[in-house]
């Protein structure tokens, strides 16, 4: 890949936001790794992906859940790259028949938070030497939901919820703990989209949801870090 592109890592990008974020970069002339847990999923979708828009597009082995798979993502990418510019933690789950935090099941909420939570954090920490190389500074965006926020926070979907919140927690620790090595960090509520996992209903097109990630990918200051954002303006906690 030409060294000179800005190179971006979208977790989850097979399908839905991901996948669009991943679609719109490539076109926009970035170098963009497609990182799934499937390794099929993601040599499909980066061919579909480099079809569709002529960009230099990869696919990576990445199981969000899995430590030892993030950290031999993390190897392979450095065999590869020198530098990642940009790190977009998109991958989550959004478990079904939920009806109350007080009968959720405990290791269905701790699969939650290892995915939704630790999962980034860990994927953050392990890309973080490749993040500092940027020439331009390095951006991480974590990809959070309006069901997160604590300021209007109701009973719906518990241990989604809770992990969300907890990641925007993640977002504003790496900001403050990666500032000084010039790297931003922020939360997207991309609102209810149509995806399988937001489902046919959803008010918000799949390009809509995407907007604000590119936006923090390839055109916001770089000064803009610690933010939870949704059309491009920050929104509550």
């Amino acid at each position: 890949m030409n060294s000179s592109k800005k190179t971006v890592l979208i977790t989850g990008a097979n399908r839905g936001i991901g996948r669009e974020t991943a679609r719109t970069l490539a076109a926009r002339g970035f170098c963009v790794i497609v990182a799934t847990r499937n390794a099929d999923d993601g040599k499909q979708a980066a061919q579909e992906i480099a079809e569709e828009t002529g960009g230099g597009v990869e696919s990576l082995a990445l199981d969000v859940a899995d430590d030892v798979s993030i950290q031999s993502a993390a190897k392979f990418f450095g065999e590869r790259h020198e530098s990642l510019d940009v790190l977009v933690n998109n991958a989550g789950i959004f478990p079904e028949g939920e009806s109350s935090i007080l009968e959720v099941d405990r290791q269905a909420f701790f699969r939650t938070l290892t995915t939704n939570t630790l999962g980034p954090l860990l994927v953050a920490r392990f890309f973080r030497p490749y993040l500092e190389k940027s020439t331009e500074g390095g951006r991480i965006i974590n990809l959070s939901s309006g069901l997160g926020q604590l300021s209007d926070m109701e009973a719906d979907a518990p241990t989604y919820s809770i992990s969300k919140t907890a990641l925007n927690a993640v977002t504003r620790q790496l900001a403050a703990s990666l500032k000084s090595k010039g790297i931003s960090v922020n939360s997207v509520c991309p609102g209810w989209v149509r995806t399988d996992m937001g489902g046919e209903s959803a008010p918000r097109s799949v390009d809509e949801g995407a907007d604000t990630v590119v936006w923090l990918a390839a055109e916001a200051p770089q000064s803009v870090t610690g933010q939870f954002l949704r059309d491009r303006k920050p929104i509550p906690w």
